[in-house]
Parts: structure tokens; sequence; C-alpha cells
């Protein structure tokens, strides 16, 4: 089958449902499929990157639902090089369990799963105190910024996000925040229930793009994959480069307090305190 990877497990793709029992592909499948490859293609350069001939690299993925990156990921790149860990973050123990059992029967044994939620993992004995690559694919609403966080805390040399759901800054802008902003034409911007949505959206991901490059990351946004498949599109990839970015953390903070914001989420973006998170030597090549 041409969508198929050599090597790729068919058994694996028929667990996750996306192969048939009698090996075929629907349109959902191949929808499902494109997402993954296209999203694997943007971490197995980094995981190339960070791994050593002596340890390869540990990623924690967050908000996993049934793993599929997860199990993708480890059948196309981990299994064969033979090293290296996955850790599969994910609040619902049915699903969990489910994903046990099948790295169980698949021998896939450098995968771990836990029943958390991604602010507990922070701090959870079962993951290690280093965490290479951290991954959020459609991690909904605040969750996404609990796996920056995470990541920030585990020194992540690289994350990948695709963000969902973001409701939070919208309920603050129909709270009436924006308070400077209010008498002028820009709250035209949130008057619409749909347009407060897609502004508190859109202004949320600026901030998480800005906060990360002030903690030294370097920053790109693409689509994962083209609208006709999915509206929550947005691809954040963040790298560590050790430049701690003063001119975004400035922009963060005049943004949240354009919006009248830096109180109900400042500290989030790191504008509570001055700590800062512990410095790391960039990856070398």
């Amino acid at each position: 089958m041409p969508e198929l990877r050599p090597g790729q497990s068919v058994e694996l793709l028929k667990e996750l449902h996306i192969l048939t029992r009698d090996g075929r592909l629907n349109q959902d499948s191949r929808r499902k499929l494109k997402q993954v490859y296209h999203l694997f293609n943007f971490i197995e350069p980094l995981l190339q990157d960070l791994s050593t001939p002596d340890a390869g690299a540990t990623l924690a993925d967050h908000g996993a639902g049934k793993s599929y990156l997860g199990f993708i990921l480890y059948d196309l790149y981990f299994k064969s090089a033979g090293r290296g860990h996955i850790y599969g973050v994910e609040t619902r123990a049915e699903l969990v369990e489910k994903s046990r059992a099948l790295a169980s029967r698949l021998g896939f044994g450098r995968m771990s799963f836990l029943n958390l939620s991604v602010a507990e993992s922070a701090d959870a004995k079962e993951l290690p105190a280093r965490i290479d690559i951290v991954t959020a694919l459609h991690a909904c609403d605040t969750a996404t910024d609990d796996a920056i966080a995470f990541g920030l805390q585990k020194r992540a040399r690289a994350m990948v996000l695709v963000p969902c759901c973001q409701a939070e800054m919208a309920a603050c802008l129909r709270q009436g925040k924006a308070l400077q902003l209010a008498r002028t034409p820009l709250a035209e911007l949130w008057r619409h229930p749909l347009h407060t949505r897609e502004l508190g959206s859109q202004v949320t991901n600026v901030l998480r793009c800005l906060y990360l490059e002030s903690q030294g990351y370097q920053v790109t946004v693409t689509e994962l994959v083209g609208w006709e498949h999915s509206m929550k599109n947005e691809l954040i990839i963040a790298r560590y480069t050790g430049q701690k970015k003063r001119s975004a953390a400035d922009r963060l903070q005049a943004i949240l307090e354009q919006f009248g914001l830096d109180g109900a989420m400042g500290a989030r973006f790191g504008l509570a305190s001055d700590a800062s998170t512990p410095a790391l030597a960039p990856p070398s090549r």
C-alpha cells in the first residue's frame, strides 16, 4: 500500500484502527495518517539531532489520547534506533491501560504511559528530570500552556505543539477586559462571539510564541496539514538555542497590558516574578 512506510507495522495500524481488519484504508484513516506522517517529518530531524551514540532522545507526549503519535514515532524511528524512550501522558485511565497493553503486545519496550494531567506530570517520579522533546497534539485550552511549562521545567531541547480549543482568552475578552482598547475601533475584533473565540485563540498562540522566544527558543509557526483536514491546524515548533530575547518578553508584557490581562494571565507567561529557567547549553550537532 503506497501510503505505508517501509517496515511499518501493519498490526499496529490495525490496532489503532487506521487500517481496517482486512488491511484497507478509508478516507478518515487517510486523513489521520496524513496528519501523523506530516508531524513525524518535523519531529524526526529533532530526534536525529538530539540522539547520541550512547543515548537516544527522550520524548514526552502530552494529552496522548490513544497515543497515535507515540506509537507511530516508535514504529518509524525508535524501534530501529534501538534507544530512546517515549512517555505518553493522558488523563483517561482506560486509554492509558489500552496503550500499555498494546505496547506490551507489540514488544515496544521503551514506551511508558502515565495516567496524569500535564500539570501533574512535571513533578511525577515516573518521568526523568530531563526530557529532550515535548509534544502536545491538540491539547485543549490551557493544557498547551501546561505542556510549555513542563518543557521549561524539564529543560526540553525542543517542543512541538498543536494548540486546540483555547477558550480562556475569549472568556476574559467577554468579561470586559482590554479596557484600553474597549473604546477604540479595535473592540470590533471581539464584538461577535465567533470573532471573540478566534481572536482569543490567535492572541494566545502569539503570546505562547513570544514566551518561548523570551526563554531562549527559536520558534517556527506553520500549518500541520491543509485546512480542509482540520481547523485546529497551527503547528508551533520551538528549538532551544539559549538566546533569550528581551524584546520578546517586552512585547509579551505589552500585549497583556493592552488587553488588560497582565493580572489574570501574566504568571503563566513568566511575568509574576523575575525567576528564569535554568540555562542550557545549545545542542551539539
